[in-house]
């Protein structure tokens, strides 16, 4: 009889372990954070380059690249055909910049343009200005909401367009 007894606990222990190792008694939902950052600089200059060329120059006091999308703050830019592109902030998508707050465009020297937002499309060479805008064209003044500038071509449109131009008297 004792035997059986000793038995019976031995199974009830077993069983009793096993089930206390293998039972989850509470649902513990675990938060898992996402590190999706791939990149991040302070005062940094960066050189766009083909195997033929240089293509534009950026440099950004802080930045962040995140999910393929790269922020800047700070911008400066410049290629061939923009002389100095200012922004507060500039975000890279793809072939394209978005930029933010007191976004400025030298041309040459007598040539600005300012504006609050814009986006500048690196392959096309256009800049959207998408917001109003104070263009100086030497002693020309141009106010407008928008803006298309194709800066290879020097070729703009705009919309709702109030300018004080100057010409010559022949």
């Amino acid at each position: 009889m004792g035997l059986k007894l000793e038995l019976l606990l031995v199974l009830i222990i077993a069983v009793t372990s096993v089930m206390t190792m293998t039972t989850k008694l509470t649902e513990q939902n675990k938060i898992q954070e996402v590190f999706t950052k791939e990149l991040e600089f302070t005062d940094t200059t960066f050189t766009e380059v083909t195997t033929q060329k240089r293509v534009g120059v950026a440099y950004g006091t802080h930045g962040v690249r995140e999910a393929g999308v790269l922020t800047i703050d700070n911008l400066r830019y410049h290629n061939d055909t923009i002389k100095l592109l200012l922004a507060n902030k500039g975000t890279y998508k793809g072939n394209q910049i978005f930029l933010d707050g007191n976004v400025t465009v030298h041309q040459k020297p007598g040539h600005d343009y300012y504006t609050e937002h814009a986006m500048y499309d690196k392959g096309k060479e256009i800049l959207y200005v998408t917001s109003p805008f104070i263009a100086y064209l030497e002693r020309n003044v141009i106010h407008g909401d928008t803006l298309e500038y194709h800066l290879r071509t020097k070729v703009a449109f705009a919309t709702d367009v109030n300018a004080t131009i100057y010409t010559t008297e022949k």
